[in-house]
C-alpha cells in the first residue's frame, strides 16, 4: 500500500462488511455482534469512535497519530464491502485505506489487496489508487478517478477475490479487473486468507502530487466516517 503500508489512519463508516464471505473450507460471516465481537483497533484506540448506534465508524488524523481496526477473523475468497464517506475540504497528504491482508503488519511475504483514497487540496479531486501484493511484492498500483465526490455522501467499495480474478468495485460498477493467468508463474494472490483492515494515516511524502503538497496541520483533525 503505497510506501508504507502499515502506517495509515482515517475514520470509516462501515455500515456493511458483507457478502460471502469464505474460509479455506466453509462459508463463515462475521457475527451480529458489537465492533469488538468482530474486530480489533491496531492502534491509537482514543481517535476510534462509533455513532450511538454503532453502525458508523470514525477514524481520525492529527498530527500525532492516525487509525486503523482489522477483523478478528482472516477470510480466503469472498466479496467484502465498505461504505465510506471520505475527508471533505483540505486533506492534501491525507490518504485513506481500506485494504486485505495477509499478516497484521508489513510482512516481506504478505499478500494484500489494496484500495487508497488519496487526499487533495480543497476543489480538487479524490484519486483512488489500487494494488496487488503477493508474497511482499507490489508494483502493481493503478490510479481511478472518481465520477463524483466521495467526501459529500456514502459510497460503497468493494473487492471481489476468488481464484481466477480479483475484481475492484465502486458502488457495484468494475473499475479493475486483475486476473489469474493460470501459470505456475502467476503474479496472482490466492493461497494466503487475509484480515480486513481500514485505517488513516499521514502519506504528505507521496499521496498528493507525488510529494509536493503536505498535509495541512492546521485543518486537523482528518475524519472519514
Amino acid at each position: 500500500m503505497g510506501k508504507s503500508t502499515f502506517q495509515m489512519a482515517i475514520p470509516l463508516f462501515m455500515a456493511a462488511l458483507m457478502a460471502a464471505i469464505f474460509s479455506q473450507t466453509s462459508a463463515v460471516s462475521l457475527s451480529k455482534g458489537s465492533f469488538k465481537d468482530n474486530f480489533d483497533i491496531m492502534w491509537s484506540e482514543s481517535n476510534f469512535k462509533a455513532s450511538p448506534d454503532g453502525q458508523i465508524w470514525y477514524l481520525s488524523l492529527d498530527q500525532e497519530t492516525g487509525c486503523g481496526f482489522q477483523t478478528k477473523q482472516r477470510y480466503r475468497f469472498g466479496w467484502f464491502s465498505m461504505k465510506l464517506k471520505l475527508v471533505g475540504g483540505d486533506s492534501a497528504g491525507v490518504v485513506t485505506a481500506y485494504y486485505m491482508c495477509s499478516e497484521n503488519g508489513a510482512g516481506p511475504t504478505r499478500d494484500e489487496l489494496d484500495f487508497e483514497f488519496l487526499g487533495n487540496r480543497t476543489g480538487q479531486p479524490y484519486l483512488v489508487q489500487t494494488n496487488v501484493y503477493q508474497n511482499g511484492t507490489g508494483g502493481r498500483e493503478m490510479r481511478h478517478m472518481l465520477w463524483f465526490d466521495p467526501t459529500e455522501d456514502y459510497h460503497t467499495y468493494s473487492i471481489l477475490w476468488n481464484n481466477h480474478q480479483i475484481v475492484f468495485f465502486v458502488d457495484r460498477v468494475p473499475i479493475r479487473v486483475y486476473k489469474n493467468n493460470g501459470e505456475s508463474n502467476s503474479f496472482f494472490p490466492n493461497q494466503k486468507p487475509m484480515y480486513l483492515f481500514s485505517s488513516i494515516w499521514n502519506a504528505d511524502d507521496w499521496a498528493t502530487r507525488g510529494g509536493l503538497e503536505k498535509t495541512d496541520w492546521k485543518k486537523a483533525p482528518f475524519v472519514s466516517s
